[in-house]
């Protein structure tokens, strides 16, 4: 993570921020859940090193959800470590109808706010530049909306 990501995490209400690059990052998460491993992680980037890097942090009875497309498989590394902690892994499309209703549901009712990750508003005819801007992090964006 980048030091404004690790920021944003925190101001999200992340209780913690760690690189998932840093070598010693397995350790980070179990000393940051007190040895217990996650819950449920998310993917969604639809990278194997990152499903493989969220699946070994796993704790007992955690869940890696998948969100992220790929055609890639979806590999299990060690079944018998799987099994033993009776791990999921679940898949979410997440752009279904009621899906984009239950969000404008939860927005409208104050319950999620998404304005702190919208970076900027764009118009339609620069929309190849807004892509661009996303795929080279250029200006550390998180969400650029598109407006007519």
């Amino acid at each position: 993570m980048t030091p404004s990501a690790d920021k944003r995490a925190l101001s999200f209400g992340g209780d913690f921020a760690l690189d998932p690059m840093a070598v010693d990052f397995p350790q980070g998460v179990l000393r940051a859940t007190g040895g217990r491993g996650i819950d449920v992680a998310f993917d969604f980037a639809g990278v194997a090193a990152a499903r493989a890097q969220a699946a070994s942090v796993l704790g007992p009875f955690g869940a890696l959800v998948l969100a992220g497309l790929t055609p890639q498989p979806i590999t299990v590394e060690n079944s018998i470590d799987f099994c033993f902690n009776l791990h999921q892994v679940l898949g979410h499309y997440g752009s279904e109808a009621h899906h984009v209703e239950q969000l404008v549901g939860l927005a409208s009712a104050g319950r999620i706010d998404l304005g702190p990750s919208i970076t900027a508003h764009v118009p339609l005819a620069e929309a190849a530049d807004a892509v661009t801007r996303l795929e080279q992090k250029i200006g550390d964006p998180i969400r650029l909306i598109l407006t007519p």
